[in-house]
């Protein structure tokens, strides 16, 4: 049980996949402009990350063994076809979120965190529960850069920023920032 804990407190904090990894990026910046918007997104990805992880161990157990050149091209297409699923459920059930998301929402299949997820989750050799916990944890890290992000924004909107560093340039400094606080997690993780 400890060590499903550290692979998920790792994936959330220690190895955040938008914050240390830097995977993620054009989500991370492009829809964290509202709150609410963020963590939306941030759910879906969560939701696509364990999919994805679920499918990625039955491919890996299953069929690759036997064709492992099919590897990326297989992540590839359970990856577009749980966004596609995502997508079209959203649109139905929540229709100003899907408007609210835009592109950003189709982008998630071209989202190089989910597909490092797969790759990262095969690599490390983990089993069917490792690779769920895997998933959660990164999910939740990516929410919660999205959230973090997005909160830190709102509130710039209210401050008085010098013309220079507004827009792109304020947020590219709030990500480094953010950035390396959660590389200092690693420093604190490993002295324990």
């Amino acid at each position: 049980m400890g060590e499903l804990f550290w692979i998920f407190i790792s994936a959330l904090l220690v190895n955040n996949f938008v914050l240390s990894y830097f995977l993620g990026i054009c989500p991370f910046l492009g829809v964290s402009n509202k709150l609410e918007t963020a963590f939306r997104l941030g759910l879906a990805n969560i939701f696509v990350m364990i999919i994805t992880a679920l499918c990625a161990w039955l491919l890996n157990t299953l069929i690759l063994p036997y064709a492992p050149y099919l590897r990326l091209i297989s992540f590839i297409i359970v990856i577009a076809s749980t966004v596609q699923f995502v997508e079209m459920a959203i649109k139905k059930l929540s229709p100003d979120l899907f408007r609210a998301l835009g592109i950003f929402l189709p982008l998630i299949t071209t989202n190089c965190a989910i597909l490092g997820l797969a790759l990262f989750a095969t690599n490390k050799g983990y089993d069917l529960l490792e690779s769920l916990i895997y998933a959660l944890g990164a999910g939740g890290g990516i929410t919660l850069a999205f959230v973090l992000m997005a909160g830190i924004r709102e509130e710039t909107r209210i401050l008085d920023v010098p013309r220079v560093i507004e827009g792109t340039a304020l947020s590219l400094i709030i990500a480094g920032i953010l950035s390396l606080t959660f590389m200092g997690f690693a420093g604190m993780f490993s002295a324990a």
